[in-house]
């Protein structure tokens, strides 16, 4: 045994089966291990980015980590993006980094970097093995970190030497604490302070957006207290049989105008709300003037248990007022965000799983899926585009009995489209819906928003994605994923109907 199979052992031993992987050199002892290790599941990415941002779609829908192997730092580099949003969304990760051997690092190599300081702002901890006998132990030692709470990304630096190397010692078994509980007279000072306020309202973080945690919820909204989560979550459980929130609204201005009057603000597993981006004379800080915060649970404590208890301090005993199923009628005529989000939510099975990364057709499609069958949300919580492709095909590995439904915008998906065949090399069960509207529409919305003034003609080439238009269709093929072009909602809502009754890869796209 060497510190490969220990390491690949070790993760195995502790839950930790699915890689998603874009080796090199320094990483073939890992590669060779895989041989040797039948219960880890390997998976290509042909791309970094690709492969982080499938292990957050992994943990986020199992809570448990999956890991990357990535190659040295600029490996690691191409991968950042989507751990950006990964840490956003507290999602636990694994990230193996090969590295040169140890007594190589002093010739500085090309391909030599300060990988610690690269993985450092994403990472909740970064580990090095200096030897072969450390790197179990280590390895047991970085998923216990990434369970948190609150979860993140921990960074394993492998040395190609620590990999290759004789070694008897595997890691043992990880221990995971659970959130703290709650914290003592917090529940008393919110509740004596939501029952003097004129108009509270409670804010969920990510953490506190599951079934149960949103039931808990809704015993509050049932009493006449105002629920919002926050616009970017990890994962949102919704439609029939959920309790159904608002969510607070991605414009500042329009949070604000939303937010007026509310005089308390109740944070669980959250933060104050800010602006996605400063605007000139706009406030950053998205609380209303006078209004009042209080932390009922920070990330790293129950939500749950905290509103609950809540609910029983004010002396609330109706349940939670859970949606009920609707069905839109077939949408016709022209194809738009609305008549899509109408067709999803007729055809959408029970328990599937969306990954949004629909930028500015995200929001119709998520307020015409609200009273569509039990689904989960999975949001671009870190703002960093090209997240959706992969995000879906984690979703899909860990979870195979679900339909992943990716919704993407044609920029976004042009960051990532290398995980499309990665969905058709590993036969996954997802349906690609991308969004050709042929420009970065949000950023035509912001060039006015941020005061630059209206596009001239060379700001109007940054823009415009027109002039070669994109193919997706033949992209897709290419890569080998059955695909179609639609036009019309009645296309669009015949294809969604065959792409929801059929398993397996599928693509769609969007003509706007």
């Amino acid at each position: 045994m060497n510190g490969a199979d220990a390491l690949i052992t070790t993760l195995a031993d502790n839950g930790v089966t699915a890689c998603f992987a874009n080796p090199g050199t320094s990483e073939m002892q890992f590669v060779s291990a895989l041989d040797r290790e039948p219960r880890m599941r390997p998976v290509l990415c042909l791309f970094e980015g690709v492969a982080t941002g499938a292990a957050d779609g992994y943990g986020r829908m199992t809570g448990t980590p999956a890991c990357t192997l990535l190659h040295l730092g600029p490996g690691y580099s191409n991968g950042a993006a989507n751990l950006h949003n990964a840490r956003r969304a507290f999602t636990p990760i694994i990230n193996v980094v090969g590295d040169h051997a140890t007594y190589h690092k002093e010739y500085d190599a090309p391909l030599n970097s300060d990988i610690a300081s690269l993985a450092a702002p994403n990472s909740i901890a970064v580990l090095t093995a200096r030897t072969a006998d450390e790197v179990g132990p280590m390895a047991t030692d970085a998923i216990m970190m990434s369970y948190g709470p609150p979860g993140g990304s921990v960074c394993l630096i492998l040395p190609a030497d620590a990999a290759w190397n004789e070694t008897t010692v595997v890691g043992g078994q990880a221990h995971r604490d659970g959130k703290s509980g709650i914290p003592p007279g917090a529940v008393e000072e919110v509740a004596e302070a939501v029952r003097a306020a004129k108009k509270p309202v409670f804010l969920l973080g990510s953490g506190s957006c599951d079934e149960a945690s949103l039931a808990a919820a809704g015993r509050l909204a049932a009493g006449g207290y105002r629920i919002l989560i926050d616009t970017f979550t990890s994962r949102q459980s919704r439609g029939a049989g959920r309790f159904a929130p608002d969510k607070m609204l991605y414009f500042g201005e329009m949070a604000l105008a939303d937010l007026e009057g509310v005089d308390l603000m109740v944070l669980v597993e959250t933060v104050e709300p800010v602006a996605f981006f400063a605007y000139p004379d706009r406030p950053s800080l998205l609380v209303p003037e006078g209004c009042r915060t209080l932390c009922l649970a920070g990330r790293n404590e129950s939500g749950l248990e905290a509103m609950a208890a809540v609910a029983d301090a004010l002396g609330l005993t109706a349940p939670a007022v859970m949606t009920q199923l609707e069905q839109p009628a077939a949408p016709a005529g022209r194809l738009d965000p609305y008549s899509i989000g109408a067709a999803i939510a007729r055809h959408m099975p029970d328990n599937a799983v969306i990954s949004d990364d629909a930028v500015t057709a995200g929001l119709p499609i998520y307020l015409s899926t609200k009273t569509a069958r039990p689904h989960e949300w999975l949001s671009l919580t870190g703002g960093a585009i090209g997240q959706g492709i992969p995000v879906a095909i984690g979703a899909a590995v860990a979870c195979p009995e679900r339909k992943v439904l990716c919704l993407s915008g044609d920029g976004a998906a042009m960051y990532t489209n290398q995980g499309l065949w990665t969905i058709a090399r590993e036969q996954l069960d997802v349906t690609v819906v991308v969004f050709a509207n042929h420009s970065y529409r949000i950023l035509g919305i912001e060039l006015g928003r941020t005061g630059a003034g209206n596009p001239g003609p060379a700001a109007k080439t940054l823009l415009d994605l027109g002039n070669p238009r994109i193919d997706w269709v033949s992209l897709a093929s290419g890569l080998g994923i059955p695909a179609e072009r639609c036009s019309t909602a009645e296309e669009f809502d015949a294809a969604m109907a065959k792409a929801m009754a059929t398993k397996g890869p599928c693509f769609i796209e969007a003509a706007l």
